[in-house]
């Protein structure tokens, strides 16, 4: 249980840092609720490709996944 406890607050922590770094759109945060809104019509996601929002989001997910790796390693590390 503190295991995945761990690797979730390292995962948190991994996707704050990643949207404070790569979540900013023309000098202002963007929205978590666009940041993370899947789907939509064809419109709605051609502009989410064509504005970048989609590359910001992949980034964004790549810092969480990077916590949570990290949250693994330290987590056996720490077990040795």
């Amino acid at each position: 249980m503190k295991n995945l406890l761990s690797v979730a607050s390292f995962t948190a922590l991994g996707l704050i840092i990643g949207y404070a770094i790569f979540g900013k759109w023309a000098g202002e945060y963007v929205s978590l609720q666009t940041l993370f809104s899947f789907g939509g019509n064809a419109f709605h996601r051609a502009f989410q490709s064509v504005s970048g929002i989609d590359d910001m989001r992949n980034k964004i997910l790549l810092c969480g996944a990077a916590g949570a790796v990290a949250g693994v390693l330290l987590t056996f590390r720490m077990k040795k």
